[in-house]
């Protein structure tokens, strides 16, 4: 909840600021002029038709301080607008939390490593098996108990077959998921162009 709150927060914050620059770049703009010139700002507030404006929010006030379903629709907005500026700062203030995986816990304190971190690892060690020419690893990490599934896609040539580059990498990844209790699973694929060749 908190991550889709934080991706919406950054795209408020960009649309935002994009409308402000374009906003800023008009004005700048229309502010070379003077007078009542095509380029003022006079030219500005004609364009943007600020008296037909101004007479409409006038309008609009004046029904608002009646009893009437403008001002109900207004306060439901209203505390609307509330409740999502609520959630966008929490989204945006809110401390990102890393999932961290347990190598061991005990009074004294927590030994843990972050996912990332171990997905590289992951990748240095089936790389280096024989037969493998380019590895991806991504780590999930449970909620609760610390615990891990490890999923590596290890590149293999033409000349190595399916089962042994995935028993091979199997091997490599033992020692890293015996020590952090990982799930291993291992799947191969030919590898492109672009993967190293042994």
């Amino acid at each position: 909840m908190v991550l889709l709150l934080r991706t919406l927060a950054r795209f408020v914050t960009f649309v935002l600021l994009v409308a402000l620059a374009l906003a800023g770049l008009v004005i700048a703009i229309f502010s070379i002029g003077g007078g009542e010139s095509a380029v003022s700002l006079h030219e500005l507030a004609r364009y943007v038709r600020l008296p037909e404006l101004r007479d409409e929010v006038g309008d609009y006030l004046a029904r608002l301080e009646e009893d009437g379903p403008v001002a109900t629709y207004s306060a439901l907005a209203g505390v609307a607008a509330v409740v999502v500026g609520v959630l966008l700062l929490v989204g945006a203030l809110a401390p990102r939390r890393e999932r961290l995986v347990i190598l061991e816990e005990s009074e004294g304190g927590r030994l843990a490593a972050q996912r990332r971190t171990l997905s590289k690892l992951a990748e240095a060690l089936v790389e280096q098996a024989r037969g493998v020419t380019e590895a991806k690893a991504r780590l999930r990490t449970s909620r609760w108990n610390g615990s891990g599934r490890l999923t590596v896609l290890a590149m293999r040539p033409r000349s190595a077959s399916a089962q042994a580059t995935e028993e091979k990498a199997t091997q490599a990844l033992a020692p890293l998921a015996e020590e952090f209790g990982l799930k291993p699973r291992v799947r191969s694929r030919l590898g492109t162009g672009k993967a190293r060749v042994q």
